[in-house]
Order: structure tokens, then C-alpha cells, then sequence
């Protein structure tokens, strides 16, 4: 009778490696979250709120609307901008997964706030605007970091309190503007540049 001996050759981790490694980083990417906001962008933008809010303040609701829609765009751009080279600086893609899912996240409450911007510029309730503005953003920012850094979450629960108080009060909006867009992305945005780098 013929002993069989069974041999196994051992399998080398480094077999298995660029393999466990996809897996990983798939994995990441469907359930991780986005760490590419920039902090700085954050603070940078706050800073051109809280100027915007001092510009702003001496003038009747109406041409206030135009000075924060320029805002609007020099916030959008540094923003951005900011995040997309902290992003590169991760090495990673602005196409990932989760990128869609808080963009998905936060774009509808700001199209929303975009159509009534609209409305109140054509149907003259310009006193109301700071309230839906920082409400609706609020709300973005929440259901957004759903996908991203967790302190978000907070910021967006204060500017939609901060929302709430401009509706009933309308007449302190761009003070509240201010606070919010100006002094709450300064210290959400410091926080985020300590706690996440960027």
C-alpha cells in the first residue's frame, strides 16, 4: 500500500495583496465618507461673509440681495477651489462614490433655495431671503454630512436655528447673515483644518 502524503504549499500574503487592496478601497469609497471639504476653504469664506455682511448692512433688503449673491459666487469659488486641491493633495478623485452621494445630498435644498431666491427677487419678499437662505443651507449642510466629516452636521443644525430666528425676525437677517455665513464657517472651518488638515 502506496502512502499518500498530501503537501500544501503555503499562499504568501503578498499573493493576495493588490487583490485585498481593490476590495479595500472599494469598500472605502461605497461606504467611507469625504474627508476632501476644506477647512480653510471654510474659514477663507466666512471671512468674505463677514465683509460682505458689513458692506451689506447699511442698505434697504433689496440691493442687499445683490451683494450676497456676489458673495455667493466668491464663496462658491474659494470653496471649491480649496477643495478640489485638498482633494488632489489626498490623492484622490472628485468622482468617487461618495462625492456623488453628498453632492446628491446637498444640491437639491440649494436649487430649492436658488428658485426661491428667484421668486423673492420678482415677487418682492427680499426681507425674507436671509431666513430661507440659511435655512435651506443648513439643511444642505446636514443631509450632506450624512457623507462627509460629522461636524457638519452640527453647522448645519445651527445655521438652520439661525434660519428659524431671521423668518420670525426678519429684520435682523443680515446680522444673522453674518453670524451664520461669516462667523459660523470661520470656526466650522477652523475645526475642520485642525481635525481633517486643509
Amino acid at each position: 500500500m502506496t502512502k499518500t502524503s498530501h503537501s500544501s504549499t503555503p499562499t504568501r500574503l503578498s499573493d493576495h495583496a493588490e487583490e485585498n487592496l481593490r476590495f479595500i478601497r472599494s469598500t472605502m469609497e461605497q461606504a467611507g465618507v469625504f474627508t476632501g471639504i476644506s477647512g480653510l476653504g471654510y474659514l477663507l469664506t466666512g471671512l468674505t461673509a463677514l465683509i460682505a455682511a458689513l458692506v451689506a448692512a447699511p442698505y434697504a433688503p433689496e440691493p442687499r440681495v445683490g451683494i450676497w449673491m456676489i458673495e455667493l459666487l466668491i464663496a462658491t469659488t474659494v470653496a471649491s477651489g480649496f477643495t478640489v486641491l485638498k482633494t488632489r493633495r489626498q490623492g484622490r478623485s472628485l468622482r468617487l462614490a461618495t462625492t456623488r452621494k453628498l453632492l446628491g445630498a446637498f444640491l437639491p435644498s440649494m436649487i430649492a433655495g436658488g428658485l426661491l431666491t428667484l421668486a423673492g427677487y420678482m415677487h418682492g419678499f427680499h426681507a425674507l431671503l436671509p431666513g430661507i437662505w440659511l435655512t435651506l443651507y443648513g439643511a444642505a449642510v446636514m443631509t450632506a454630512g450624512a457623507w462627509s466629516v460629522r461636524v457638519l452636521r452640527i453647522m448645519g443644525g445651527l445655521f438652520m436655528a439661525l434660519g428659524s430666528i431671521a423668518l420670525v425676525m426678519p429684520g435682523i437677517g443680515n446680522t444673522l447673515m453674518g453670524v451664520g455665513f461669516g462667523g459660523l464657517h470661520c470656526i466650522f472651518g477652523f475645526i475642520i483644518w485642525r481635525r481633517y488638515g486643509g
